[in-house]
């Protein structure tokens, strides 16, 4: 019995001193494999009479067992310590700020929306939204445009597929459509209310709720530009009522300017213009008193009195309702907010410029 005692000793020995798996292994075959030291006790029982070979077996199979025992803790041991020397390796510094995404921000033009609604909803102007798909009818002929107009030029407007023959879809030239949508709802939503119905054609005189509206969106034009765009951004406005005079635009637009570029000396100047839809019509310019543009006239949008036509087209009698109507470009406005000098720059999708505004 002492022979085994020694070999489970000196197997106990050799798995300790193995440093790796693979010397793990070899220290096995010396004791368990095929031509290790049990293997050989076992081949001894042979000459050994019947009742020695039982005691004897039993005596070795303990010592087998006791040596499969210590080679599974050794292994146990050596993948325990690989397990900890990986994990040392890789370990997380959890004390450290975690990698965090870049954070992103509204685009400037969208700034810029949202800063013109915010301004004109606290003057109690609705924001209307509408498709960039037009028909020539809401588009230009509502607007008492001609058809013999520039702006029904190929040249000048992205014409698309679908509508009747004489009146073609097209992208939208600018938001003014929106302006005869929502005025058209709007005296239809009062009249159904009144009890009084669409079948006569006759233009609505009786007195209702103002028209207070303003349409932002995008327009398509064929035009680009450092200051243009083939598409671009745009917001029309309308207040129509019985007593709007251009008196109100001048206040209006003022008041919008100055609060729209935090400046209270910021002046405006109303320069007759001509536009179809709008008499008298008048572009309106603004000239800062400090900063890089001090002195310099830039215009900011168009405007005018609502044409007689219009105001029929939106199913209201001119001999009662009037009104003012104007148009600006946000991408203008927010180059001038910002200090940007090429239109080009909003729309190529640089991070390095976007993130200056984020």
């Amino acid at each position: 019995m002492n022979e085994l005692n020694v070999v489970v000793d000196n197997a106990r020995t050799s798995f300790q001193q193995a440093a790796t798996p693979a010397e793990l292994e070899n220290a096995k075959a010396l004791f368990l494999g095929k031509s290790g030291r049990i293997t050989e006790l076992m081949k001894g029982m042979v000459a050994l009479p019947v009742e020695e070979k039982k005691s004897r077996g039993a005596a070795i199979n303990l010592a087998k067992q006791a040596i499969e025992a210590a080679l599974n803790d050794r292994r146990q041991a050596l993948a325990d310590a690989e397990l900890q020397a990986q994990l040392q390796a890789e370990a997380l510094d959890v004390t450290l700020p975690g990698r965090q995404r870049g954070q992103g921000g509204l685009h400037p033009v969208s700034l810029t929306l949202e800063r013109i609604e915010a301004i004109f909803g606290s003057m109690g102007f609705d924001v209307a939204q509408g498709p960039e798909i037009e028909t020539d009818w809401f588009n230009f002929t509502a607007l008492n445009t001609p058809e013999d107009h520039p702006a029904r030029s190929m040249h000048d407007t992205f014409y698309v597929e679908g509508g009747a023959a004489n009146a073609p879809n097209l992208l939208r030239t600018h938001t003014s459509p929106m302006q005869i949508r929502y005025a058209v709802q709007h005296v239809k939503q009062h009249r159904a209310a009144l009890g009084s119905g669409w079948t006569d054609g006759s233009l609505f005189s009786g007195s209702m709720p103002e028209i207070r509206v303003i349409a932002p969106g995008r327009t398509y034009r064929v035009d680009s530009d450092a200051t243009h765009s083939p598409m671009f951004h745009q917001c029309e406005g309308l207040w129509v009522g019985e007593n709007v005079s251009f008196k109100d635009l001048k206040f209006v637009f003022t008041d919008f300017c100055r609060t729209f570029f935090e400046s209270d000396d910021l002046v405006l100047r109303f320069r007759p213009s001509f536009f179809p839809f709008t008499e008298p019509s008048a572009e309106i310019d603004i000239q800062f008193q400090s900063g890089p543009l001090t002195g310099r006239w830039l215009e900011v949008a168009g405007s005018g009195q609502v044409h007689p036509n219009v105001v029929r087209n939106m199913g209201l009698d001119p001999e009662k309702y009037m009104g003012f109507a104007f148009g600006m470009g946000p991408d203008r406005l927010a180059m001038l907010r910002y200090g940007v000098n090429d239109l080009r720059l909003f729309f190529d999708g640089d991070i390095r410029f976007l993130s200056q505004f984020v």
